[in-house]
């Protein structure tokens, strides 16, 4: 073989590594990934980020300038995007305004243990718990537990029929309820206007959309489920929290930031951190779950927790809302 076809090969094989990291760099930059499986594949671009040195190293080896050069393009827009999500954005508030502390948990297809989330709202103070993959009997057992000795004010939807009995969701209020709704969703998002004394009505929905890692069916379930859920008005604090099975990597979750929310992981330099993980492996780690706010609320911190029998941490975000005359 000679030296020549030898170099050619080597080449080519450094421009088919670089491909895939060149393609999910130009797909992360644009926002264009779209179906199955590009979807459930964009969750995953921190780890693209990560290795994204892999291709460049068999570009220098083969001594290819442009797969080099590709490479490293590569690598520094799929770095960027992750380390944009770095560092803290302190947002401003007023001392002594009133402050809200909501609790969003996953139950797991209603297996988590009952009395450690009893126990996260009375350690914490948490004053709104979001809950998703509620059934029944998850239901039952936290109010068996003490949940309405702490939260009296409840708004819980079972699963609907033909759904899954893991697809309800609950939210639980230290606070009245004036208005108990649902946003539309393939699982339910039960949604409520709450009373907070010294402050605006807060409306906040338990937000669970379906997971898009299944099928084509699954990303325009997942797509529609993100697309209708409510953006932020004049009229209330609007708050979105749950398990939204979509990262900031995910161009339509970031629509859904930019329709006017403030991302409270954002806020607290908590963007980075993963809230869910497979029970019996210890990766991938994904950052699945999200407490997004109207702008005129302060986000104070974000604290995530393990749930025992869950496979999403919770989150336990900390907000300052305005004054009542707003």
């Amino acid at each position: 073989m000679t030296p020549g076809r030898t170099q050619r090969q080597r080449h080519r094989w450094a421009a088919a590594v670089t491909t895939p990291w060149a393609v999910w760099a130009l797909l992360r930059a644009t926002g264009t990934e779209r179906g199955y499986p590009l979807v459930p594949a964009l969750a995953f671009t921190p780890y693209a980020a990560a290795t994204s040195a892999v291709p460049l190293a068999v570009a220098v080896r083969a001594r290819s300038r442009a797969a080099a050069a590709v490479a490293a393009t590569a690598g520094i827009v799929l770095a960027g995007a992750v380390l944009a999500r770095a560092g803290r954005r302190p947002t401003p508030w007023e001392e002594g305004a009133r402050r809200l502390r909501v609790a969003t948990v996953s139950l797991r297809l209603g297996q988590a243990d009952p009395q450690a989330v009893v126990a996260l709202v009375a350690a914490h103070r948490v004053d709104v718990l979001v809950l998703q993959e509620v059934t029944p009997p998850a239901a039952m057992a936290l109010r068996a537990a003490g949940i309405g000795d702490h939260l009296p004010h409840a708004h819980v939807l079972g699963a609907r029929d033909g759904a899954p009995p893991a697809a309800g969701g609950a939210l639980w209020s230290r606070w009245p309820l004036l208005e108990r709704f649902a946003v539309p969703g393939h699982f339910e998002q039960p949604a409520a206007r709450i009373a907070v004394p010294g402050a605006p009505d807060v409306e906040v929905t338990a937000v669970h959309t379906m997971p898009p890692s299944t099928s084509p069916r699954s990303v325009r379930q997942w797509a529609a489920d993100l697309a209708d859920l409510p953006a932020p008005g004049p009229g209330v604090l609007r708050m979105l929290a749950g398990d939204f099975n979509a990262t900031l990597d995910h161009a339509a979750l970031r629509r859904v930031v930019a329709s006017g929310y403030r991302d409270a992981a954002l806020a607290a330099g908590r963007a980075l951190s993963a809230t869910w993980t497979p029970q019996r492996l210890p990766q991938p780690r994904l950052t699945l779950d999200h407490v997004l706010v109207d702008p005129r609320v302060g986000v104070a911190s974000l604290t995530l927790l393990p749930v025992p029998r869950s496979d999403h941490r919770a989150l336990i975000v900390e907000l300052v809302l305005p004054d009542g005359e707003e």
